[in-house]
């Protein structure tokens, strides 16, 4: 995974300041707060929001617990640019860094975070690059740590498959496909996670969105 090459926030579909808006069509409120809910910060827990975007749900941890220590990690300058503003207005204590997904120990220390969540971020990325993350993650938890990822899961229905086309434009079918087809829960255990549940399902119109938890051996 090169530092210099990731997809933005939106894919193809439309440039970065639009994503809230965008996103706000797939029932966001709703799987950030379930997210959010598996979460469950505690005070002084470490958590690493991968992939945060322009902040959404790092700031919504924030706000439930104000004593957890929220990391909000992405690639990109531009969205983190966002995610800074939002903090500003919210007045919100989020540490924004810049990097890549799969260098998680490189970047805050191995063993060294109590909970990592990622939303809306592994459909898009390519199957190597999805071990790569996930491996990233167990790495960088301690042990018995939390996994939380809200995204496009398996697609079960008809109407749901349908839906996803959306999807698959924006971030093209090679990446997003494995996501339907239902692979994350595999790869997760195969990254060294247990106990992996799909713990909440959410039908939206751009496709199902899965919550899933886990933890680290």
């Amino acid at each position: 995974m090169s530092e210099n090459v990731f997809t933005p926030a939106l894919g193809r579909f439309a440039p970065t300041r639009f994503y809230d808006h965008v996103v706000a069509l797939t029932r966001e409120r709703l799987w950030r707060a379930l997210a959010a809910m598996y979460v469950a910060p505690r005070p002084d827990d470490v958590i690493v929001d991968v992939g945060c975007g322009t902040g959404s749900l790092a700031l919504l941890l924030g706000r439930v617990e104000p004593r957890a220590r929220i990391v909000g990690l992405d690639p990109d300058p531009d969205v983190l640019a966002v995610a800074r503003r939002k903090a500003d207005v919210a007045d919100a204590a989020v540490r924004w860094q810049v990097g890549m997904g799969d260098a998680l120990a490189e970047l805050l220390g191995a063993e060294s975070v109590d909970t990592v969540v990622s939303t809306l971020v592994l459909h898009q990325c390519p199957v190597a690059v999805k071990r790569a993350v996930l491996a990233s993650m167990s790495a960088v938890l301690r042990p018995g740590g939390k996994l939380v990822v809200a995204d496009y899961g398996q697609q079960r229905t008809r109407l749901m498959r349908l839906a996803f086309r959306t999807v698959q434009l924006a971030d093209g079918k090679e990446d997003t496909q494995p996501n339907a087809d239902g692979a994350l829960p595999g790869l997760m255990s195969n990254a060294g996670f247990r106990d992996v549940r799909e713990a909440e399902v959410v039908p939206t119109a751009t496709g199902s969105i899965s919550v899933y938890v886990a933890r680290r051996e």
